[in-house]
């Protein structure tokens, strides 16, 4: 068994659904009612993502900001 340290990102919608991804895969997402059902979902979608494209090594996952754009809207 080997252990992978990975980013995750967690988001709510309007419903308060918990919505989690993995960047470090292309498609790796999921949601769960709850948090921990999210992560749980997660994990599952994460061991199917590893078999089919292990990460590679040479990736370091940075981080992520919350950044606020004005968007001057065009009529």
């Amino acid at each position: 068994m080997k252990a992978y340290h990975l980013p995750v990102v967690v988001e709510t919608d309007e419903d308060g659904i918990f919505i989690v991804s993995c960047p470090v895969f292309k498609g790796c997402h999921t949601y769960g009612k709850t948090f921990d059902e999210a992560l749980e979902n997660l994990k599952e979608v994460i061991e199917i993502c590893i078999t089919e494209q292990p990460p590679e090594e040479n990736n370091k996952f940075i981080g992520i900001r919350e950044m606020e754009f004005r968007i001057t809207a065009s009529a």
